[in-house]
């Protein structure tokens, strides 16, 4: 979400929603709040705006030497190159998120964003500060190499991201014939779910429709209300804890495997 402060009027449409749904929560739907919950959502999504400087400008900086060695360049004045980009933006983003969520190094940055154990709109804010660590950008290079101008790459992830955040919530129901194509909040409950009916699905950012193809559309049903965090959980509201607790748990693990090819396979492994 580091790009919100880029458009005041999105900021300003953002913070009058986490303030209604504050309001909804507390009054008509009953459910409370989670004041401790939100400030480390706050706390950690301001870290990742810091932290996101260095690598927004090495991936500047690698994706437009990428851009040098593609075949072709798509023309970015063309609707089509836009259509074109918006869906292979989003095949990639899938392809990024289930890797991150079946991969442990990459799941050890996702993870933190999974940990909120309420569905707010501030819990889309809680993101990990280790992205470049993680390895997950590898998934996009190929759209550059591609011909798709880096810069469009990154504006329509910038979109696949802020539409997120309007997922992030309880206060939306089923949107009807809308949730055979996009991802919708209902959607997103699920995917953050940590019951074992729930893990591993609905990694779409805009659409669903990836989801639909490979297999991984799972819906909400009434006979399993959705119980949010990690299966595993840290224990901690504390920013610092959250974002680094699993590398440190992975370190861990991977120096008990004894061998250099013990601790490959814990890092590539399963979560």
């Amino acid at each position: 979400m580091r790009h919100a402060a880029r458009s005041p009027l999105l900021a300003l449409v953002m913070v009058a929603l986490v303030l209604a749904e504050w309001l909804w929560r507390r009054r008509s739907a009953g459910t409370g709040y989670d004041s401790r919950g939100a400030l480390a959502s706050l706390a950690v999504g301001a870290g990742h705006l810091v932290s996101g400087v260095l690598p927004a400008l090495v991936l500047g900086g690698l994706f437009a030497w990428a851009a040098r060695w593609a075949p072709v360049h798509w023309p970015a004045g063309d609707w089509r190159t836009w259509l074109a980009a918006f869906f292979a933006v989003e095949l990639a983003y899938y392809a990024f998120h289930r890797i991150s969520h079946e991969v442990r190094w990459l799941w050890t940055t996702h993870a933190v964003h999974h940990t909120p154990e309420e569905m707010t709109l501030l819990s889309s804010i809680r993101l990990g500060w280790t992205s470049l660590l993680s390895f997950g950008w590898v998934c996009y290079l190929p759209l550059v190499l591609a011909g798709f101008d880096p810069r469009m790459v990154f504006a329509l992830l910038a979109f696949n991201l802020h539409y997120q955040f309007f997922l992030h919530t309880e206060a939306v129901g089923r949107l009807g014939p809308l949730e055979w194509v996009l991802n919708t909040p209902s959607h997103h409950r699920v995917h953050h779910g940590s019951n074992a009916a729930y893990l591993d699905c609905n990694y779409g950012g805009v659409l669903i429709v990836f989801d639909r193809l490979f297999g991984t559309l799972r819906t909400e049903r009434a006979d399993e209300p959705v119980r949010y965090g990690l299966a595993h959980p840290l224990g901690t509201q504390n920013p610092l804890k959250l974002v680094f607790l699993p590398w440190l748990r992975l370190m861990s693990d991977m120096r008990a495997a004894g061998s250099l090819g013990g601790a490959l396979r814990v890092a590539l492994g399963r979560p």
